[in-house]
């Protein structure tokens, strides 16, 4: 464990850090080190290295953070507990509101858009709010499927809760403020038992329609390049009207360089977050904006705007065009019709009883000139058979990927569960076994492999046993990926078949949109 001096050493090489990456000014010093020393538990300064420092202020966090928990400053020295202090230390040395919001306006106007936001990232990488280091440890690959390589991310970025930190929490007070993780009180949160510290939480404030304040932000555990938030000042419900595709179009204009997209504000199809309004967005290329179409539509009310049928296995149209109003209007018509349309042969019922079903996850971009709105079509009815949702993961699939369908996946990037991380070197283990049914066959409850049973056996059923642990590994990854695209197909309404492309036309036309290729 690191001593007092240590300690004081890793502290100033953190204000050197601070300095470098712009968080501080040298006018700034005396003060950010006196209120970190007495965060510590410092009594006096200590002397930098001048050594070179690391891309982040993680190892200087985790030196003075061990000293903290050392020495008892610290409840309980547990993860949760860990990252608020470390948040709280970064909190004195990030710039306050008024100058972050004050410098980006400075940089919007001096060098547009991407400047400003290449500024802002920085900035939230830097002062550890968004926690790189943390980030890195997520597991990425890709798979190959018929509509292109799928993106896979199991998540480990976000820390499981220490058992201590859950007994707590059965006891803890709750409060209802902030009101939810979105909401624009987290700035500067102190955090508690169940939710992280903000004290390094800087937003901007956006005009998107007159009349309205949103906030845009980044996500602290990225699930792609750049990924923001983009929330409504108020907690209020996820809903998709005209005015949601208008905010998208509005945003694309202010950032042509980020795409913009809502969940869907229904439960099943929509994201994990839908008491709060709020876009997702950032500088991504998803596979799904990649798909090509496979028709073309023409409507004779409507011709400025372009529209076709993506190729994808969740049915969508694509509507482009460099009029942004027209493009809305088009656009909105579709949403407007979709919401009360019902084909029962297909098992898509907009309604029962007064309950609505059917709803839209928009997904906006630039190319070039030209504003893209990608309209998916989902539907989250449930029956017997299905009980988590017709059009949602089905219960097969549920050991790899039993979570919502959101945005994001509907993209072509899946966010799996950490608890997938430790099994996967068992999964290929056991797909080397030549005995494996046998094996499997005494296999109990409790076993980590156990839930996946029935779909190993599946894979080397169809493949033979593996022939080495690379190959192994090869094929978890590939079928893990062949399960993804499986689920992406649960969630078509239209299913990419011919019946399900004949549904998709089917609807088009009774929003006046032909077939015209």
């Amino acid at each position: 464990m690191p001593t007092m001096q240590e300690a004081a050493g890793a502290l100033e090489r953190l204000l050197r850090f601070a300095l470098e990456h712009g968080l501080i000014e040298a006018c700034d010093i005396d003060y950010s080190r006196n209120a970190l020393m007495d965060l510590f538990g410092l009594t006096a300064p200590g002397a930098d290295d001048g050594a070179p420092l690391s891309p982040t202020a993680r190892p200087m966090l985790d030196v003075l953070v061990d000293y903290a928990a050392q020495t008892g400053l610290l409840p309980t020295d547990t993860a949760h507990e860990r990252a608020r202090l470390d948040t709280r230390a970064m909190g004195i040395l990030t710039p306050r509101p008024t100058q972050v919001e004050r410098t980006f306006m400075f940089e919007l106007e001096q060098g547009g858009a991407q400047q400003a936001t290449d500024w802002f990232y920085a900035l939230c990488r830097a002062s550890n709010y968004i926690r790189v280091d943390d980030i890195e440890k997520n597991i990425l690959w890709q798979a190959d499927s018929p509509y292109g390589a799928l993106d896979i991310t199991i998540n480990l970025s976000r820390p499981e809760r220490d058992p201590k930190e859950i007994e707590k929490l059965k006891n803890a007070p709750k409060s209802g403020y902030p009101a939810c993780m979105l909401c624009k009180e987290n700035v500067g949160f102190a955090g508690d038992f169940s939710r992280p510290a903000r004290q390094n939480l800087r937003t901007i404030p956006l005009h998107l329609l007159e009349g309205e304040t949103w906030y845009f932000q980044y996500s602290p555990y990225l699930y792609y390049d750049e990924h923001c938030i983009v929330f409504k000042d108020e907690h209020t419900p996820m809903h998709i009207c005209r005015q949601t595709l208008e905010r998208i179009l509005a945003f694309l204009s202010a950032f042509p360089h980020y795409f913009l997209g809502s969940n869907a504000g229904l439960p099943i199809v929509g994201g994990s977050i839908l008491n709060h309004d709020h876009f997702q967005g950032g500088r991504a290329d998803f596979p799904m904006a990649r798909a090509p179409l496979y028709a073309t539509y023409r409507h004779a009310g409507h011709p400025a705007v372009h529209c076709g049928a993506i190729r994808w296995p969740v049915a969508g149209v694509r509507l482009s065009s460099p009029d942004s109003g027209a493009l809305l209007e088009a656009a909105s018509a579709l949403l407007q019709r979709w919401e009360c349309y019902d084909d029962p042969a297909r098992g898509i019922l907009s309604h029962t009883g007064d309950t609505p079903h059917n709803a839209i996850t928009p997904i906006g971009r630039r190319r070039g000139d030209a504003f893209e709105l990608d309209l998916v079509l989902r539907n989250n009815r449930t029956d017997e058979a299905h009980p988590l949702g017709i059009f949602h993961p089905h219960a097969a699939k549920h050991h790899i990927k039993k979570e919502n369908i959101g945005l994001i996946e509907v993209m072509g990037r899946f966010i799996l569960p950490g608890r997938l991380a430790p099994v996967l070197p068992q999964m290929a283990q056991a797909l080397m076994d030549t005995g494996l049914s046998k094996q499997a066959a005494r296999w109990e409850q409790g076993h980590p492999l156990m839930p996946h049973r029935d779909w190993l056996l599946d894979i080397q059923s169809r493949r033979g046993p593996a022939p080495d642990m690379q190959q192994a590994q090869q094929w978890v990854r590939q079928e893990i990926g062949r399960v993804c695209m499986g689920t992406l197909e649960d969630a078509g309404v239209f299913k990419d078949t011919p019946d399900g492309r004949a549904g998709l036309h089917a609807f088009m036309a009774c929003c006046g949109w032909q077939v015209a290729g």
